[in-house]
């Protein structure tokens, strides 16, 4: 992936992370940030990838909201 693109998917992803971040226990953004962007490599769209970071912060680290 050429940093052009890499950059672009970070944005997405600190877009998508804001509201996760604002409703859950404290938490490693890396964590979630590693998750979605995993998921949408994976082919998966803007919402699965946030649903799968989700997913992977409150069921396998056991973070929920507040």
């Amino acid at each position: 992936m050429d940093i052009a693109s890499f950059a672009e998917l970070l944005h997405e992803t600190a877009t998508h992370h804001d509201p996760y971040e604002k409703s859950h226990a404290p938490h490693h953004w890396w964590d979630w940030y590693a998750a979605y962007i995993s998921a949408r490599q994976d082919g998966k769209t803007q919402n699965e990838a946030s649903g799968a970071a989700g997913r992977y912060i409150d069921q396998v680290l056991h973070i929920g909201a507040v």
